[in-house]
């Protein structure tokens, strides 16, 4: 996530506003329970493998192809595009790829935790391949 200074959060009353950012979380609003934000997967990227402790998330795809590689050893498939709407469970380990060489993939993701970064962790997606090949 970006690091979305407080000084481009405005507000008051119970409502805050970031213009031109790209997320709100607790480290930039007083979230308790959800934060949001705006991801953009440049052409050709591979987000590595990880997976969130205790949240859910869901997205909805705004541009562009993405691939989710996902589940134990990361060997199950699923595309996605615009106008598609995600759910991913807490602990499902997933790395993601943008299909396109030329265009970027845009997503708005929604999490329910307001501390998101501190709560996903990496997945050492080989160590787990080999695990479920000797399973």
């Amino acid at each position: 996530m970006s690091d979305d200074s407080n000084s481009q959060v405005v507000g008051e009353g119970g409502i805050s506003m970031l213009r031109g950012g790209s997320a709100l979380s607790s480290s930039n609003v007083d979230a308790k329970g959800l934060s949001m934000k705006l991801a953009v997967i440049p052409p050709g990227a591979v987000i590595p493998a990880h997976l969130h402790v205790d949240f859910e998330t869901m997205i909805y795809m705004i541009e562009g192809h993405v691939r989710h590689e996902y589940g134990d050893g990361c060997q199950l498939v699923m595309e996605n595009r615009a106008g598609d709407f995600l759910f991913i469970e807490p602990g499902v380990p997933h790395e993601v790829y943008n299909l396109s060489e030329t265009e970027p993939a845009v997503a708005v993701i929604a999490r329910s935790a307001p501390d998101e970064r501190e709560q996903t962790i990496p997945y050492d997606r080989a160590a787990a391949q080999t695990a479920v090949e000797e399973n």
